[in-house]
């Protein structure tokens, strides 16, 4: 089941440490190579030679006990195919989650751009503290999955949430990332984010609130799922696959259909202004006495219906953010594109969508068929979104 696949193992300071044993053998069984990066503190509770003798490989510790020209941090991240941490402490999820990189297990989780799987196990109260839970909220945002502890006794003596889930649970999760990694490979993904900006003079712009995170997160998913990723976006970002930046709608018209004859899907996540001033003033517009001043805007492009009135056989996905009835608004909206997707999201709530963390969804398609996705991460959205699209 994960013959060839290289496991990196990250082992921090807790209790539930000893379970990992299990975890290890399930892993080789299945036909993994499993190397084992473990904290100073995580030999408290398990010995070096055991994790040696079950991973058949050097445990590493020391960031600097080097015995290759190659620095360890740097290698065992891109050799390994996954990176595992389990059970992972509420200090090493606080360290993950700021990039504080003070030992050799959180140095490569800071230098990892793979899938990373981490299932906490930790006190309860611990569990239930708002520092860790916003830590791990912004693990997720990043794409990292947590596997969420179990409630029952734990070593402390408290009942309560914060047992590490099963060592079955961690390995399945292990083999859906690994299959999941090949679900879009040898296909190109051109996906947009941001809002586009319209320029009124040198020192004013039309746009909108959109912040790109959505777009960012169909971006990072679609790579781990093995796609060649383009992502075209008027917002600063930095990620292992080509980045264009543009500002306006025109900009990012150009830029799409440079992209869109070879390509496999087309994901138009972008909140593109709908007008754009007829005349740029090359100056500062100055004040007047005048209350009131009047702008003339022409129509931009509309980008999504161009792409679907050519296309061959690319799958192509628009975005509908909407304040009012949401269904029925996307409804006419797919009709009019002639797209094959169109997701629907509400901005009218605070608590998702534009410059939020999470969002929720309906995703209709051509033949009249929809799909909700119930508030998640955007990461966990931008997933579902590309594992459904791609039937």
């Amino acid at each position: 089941m994960l013959r060839g696949k290289n496991i990196l193992l990250g082992i921090t300071g807790g209790i539930a440490a000893y379970k990992i044993c299990d975890l290890i053998r399930q892993y080789k069984k299945n036909g993994a190579n499993v190397k084992v990066i473990a904290t100073p503190n995580a030999l408290n509770f398990m010995t070096k030679l055991t994790l040696q003798n079950l991973s058949q490989n050097e445990v590493y510790v020391q960031e600097f006990d080097v015995r290759e020209w190659k620095p360890e941090h740097i290698s065992l991240a891109d050799e390994a195919d996954v990176f595992v941490i389990a059970p992972a402490t509420a200090n090493t999820i606080g360290k993950i989650a700021q990039g504080i990189a003070d030992n050799l297990l959180t140095s490569v989780a800071c230098a990892f751009s793979k899938k990373m799987i981490v299932a906490p196990a930790m006190n309860c109260n611990m569990w239930n503290n708002h520092a860790v839970q916003e830590n791990l909220k912004v693990l997720q945002a990043r794409g990292v999955e947590i596997l969420q502890p179990e409630s029952g006794f734990l070593a402390c003596g408290y009942v309560g949430k914060g047992r590490l889930c099963s060592i079955d649970k961690i390995f399945r999760a292990t083999v859906e990332c690994l299959s999941f990694q090949t679900i879009l490979k040898g296909k190109k993904v051109v996906i947009t984010s941001g809002g586009t900006i319209e320029d009124i003079d040198p020192v004013r712009y039309i746009s909108n609130y959109s912040s790109g995170k959505m777009g960012f997160a169909l971006a990072n998913a679609a790579k781990s799922m093995g796609a060649e990723v383009v992502l075209i976006t008027t917002k600063d970002h930095d990620a292992p696959y080509k980045i264009i930046k543009v500002k306006s709608a025109l900009d990012m018209q150009n830029a799409v259909e440079v992209e869109f004859a070879d390509s496999n899907i087309i994901i138009m996540a972008a909140a593109v202004a709908d007008y754009r001033v007829r005349e740029y003033a090359l100056q500062k517009m100055k004040k007047s006495e005048q209350d009131s001043i009047t702008l003339e805007l022409v129509k931009n492009p509309d980008i999504l219906k161009g792409l679907c009135e050519k296309k061959k056989s690319q799958i192509i996905v628009g975005f509908c953010a909407e304040s009012e009835n949401l269904i029925q608004n996307a409804q006419e909206k797919i009709a009019k594109k002639g797209c094959d997707y169109l997701v629907a999201n509400d901005i009218s709530r605070k608590d998702i969508g534009f410059g939020a963390d999470e969002n929720e969804v309906v995703i209709l398609d051509k033949n009249g068929g929809s799909y909700r996705i119930e508030k998640s991460p955007k990461s966990v959205i931008a997933r579902k979104i590309l594992e459904y699209i791609n039937g």
